[in-house]
């Protein structure tokens, strides 16, 4: 389903330790500052009996006031530290650890070795830095670039950041990295329609009343005419629980009302808008529903103090919380990927999963938004924990599927996308 990697901060880290690799030393011989009778800087000209100077192996000798300006400017100004070389002009030799030890302030040194593991990190294919704000941690995982059409490189750090390794984009399993690229350049192309579909309010079907969505659920009720529909796709809601359920899926229309162009170019952006429909309001529900979980430690202190439950007790919330956040990461994408799919038989086993995945997060995500009072009901507490765990299932279900199909080469996909490879891809957990 996704590579991922254990991920460590690099201070500290017996495995990284590029100082000890790359800035070899000769320990026979320990770096160390000396006074020289009738020595003259060749950087300031100072002529001292008593002037300390500083040389590395190379012999280029510089007073030591002129050296530790020269490595401050190198480190602190230009952000050097893999290759800081010797000051003589021409001299290649490059500056060891204890010298630095002896010659700098422990701030500089401290410095020193950050963008020291800043560089070996970048220099390296198989580690990157985690994204996330302030994560001072690196992330390693041995996907190569050319794998990418084969796999999507999902990687998660210590921080819970998700983030995708071969692209600079967050957790966008299950659409390959050069299928993503193509589709936020097509969101951002066709913005003024990306801006009119993603509006906040839409019209109740029945009565045409001014609705606003407040929550991630999307089973809404007019409070005019209590009429209930599928905010997605406007549709009756007591039809989204039974075979008719149909909001996932795109109905392909025939032929004969696409033959002149100004047809075909209705029917494609129909087809654009009825996938960015979905892309958008899930990508608008996550964030309702993080706005719901940044609120759910004070729903769960309420519910303790109205059910008598334990702190431990009511931690389903939390779970459930998290699972709708990933889901909805996950179906955002789902219809990315399904607008370049080209029909066949594997886009109905996707297109089921999809549905199934879809079904079960809004079930969840309605049962979520419940008052404290219904909440601190048991039953209600159990189907919330088993639908939580349903959620989670149904979405490794559709990953694994989607992706086993992607590393044999079986997906065709509309475009120009070159995506998919009958070469079988690594192993994945």
């Amino acid at each position: 389903m996704e590579q991922r990697k254990a991920t460590r901060g690099l201070h500290g880290s017996p495995r990284a330790s590029p100082r000890g690799r790359w800035l070899e030393h000769d320990d026979r011989k320990a770096p160390k500052l000396e006074t020289i009778p009738g020595f003259m800087c060749d950087i300031c000209c100072e002529e001292d009996d008593e002037l300390e100077s500083f040389a590395l192996k190379c012999g280029h000798r510089y007073c030591v006031d002129c050296y530790r300006q020269y490595l401050k400017q190198k480190i602190k100004d230009e952000g050097e530290a893999a290759r800081i070389q010797c000051p003589s002009d021409g001299c290649g030799r490059i500056l060891d650890s204890k010298s630095l030890d002896i010659l700098v302030t422990s701030d500089l040194v401290e410095r020193y070795n950050e963008l020291l593991h800043r560089t070996y990190v970048e220099n390296k294919d198989d580690y990157k830095w985690c994204p996330a704000p302030d994560c001072p941690n690196a992330v390693e995982c041995g996907v190569k670039k050319n794998q990418l059409s084969q796999i999507v490189p999902t990687v998660e750090c210590h921080c819970g950041n998700r983030f995708c390794f071969g692209c600079p984009n967050p957790d966008h399993q299950p659409a390959p990295c050069q299928l993503v690229k193509k589709w936020l350049k097509k969101c951002a192309d066709d913005s003024e329609t990306a801006n009119w579909i993603s509006a906040n309010t839409k019209e109740c079907p029945k009565c045409q009343s001014t609705i606003e969505k407040n929550g991630g659920c999307n089973h809404m009720t007019c409070r005019k005419c209590k009429y209930e529909f599928c905010w997605m796709c406007m549709g009756l809601w007591s039809e989204h629980g039974t075979s008719w359920y149909n909001c996932n899926r795109f109905e392909e229309r025939s032929g004969s009302d696409a033959r002149d162009a100004q047809a075909k170019s209705r029917v494609s952006l129909e087809r654009y808008l009825h996938y960015y429909n979905r892309y958008a309001n899930h990508e608008q529900s996550a964030r309702l529903d993080k706005d719901i979980a940044l609120k759910t430690e004070k729903k769960m202190v309420q519910l303790q103090s109205a059910s008598g439950m334990s702190w431990i007790e009511v931690q389903y919330l939390n779970s459930a919380s998290q699972s709708l956040q990933t889901c909805r990461q996950t179906l955002k994408w789902t219809y990315a990927f399904a607008f370049y799919l080209q029909r066949n038989n594997l886009t109905e086993i996707f297109e089921d999963n999809q549905k199934d995945l879809e079904m079960a997060v809004e079930n969840l995500s309605e049962m979520f938004e419940k008052p404290i009072v219904e909440l601190s009901d048991q039953k209600l507490k159990v189907d919330i924990m088993d639908k939580t765990s349903y959620c989670n299932k149904r979405r490794v279900i559709l990953l694994e599927d989607t992706a086993n199909n992607l590393a044999q080469g079986k997906w065709l996909f509309n475009g120009d996308l070159n995506i998919g490879s009958s070469t079988s891809s690594t192993s994945r957990r």
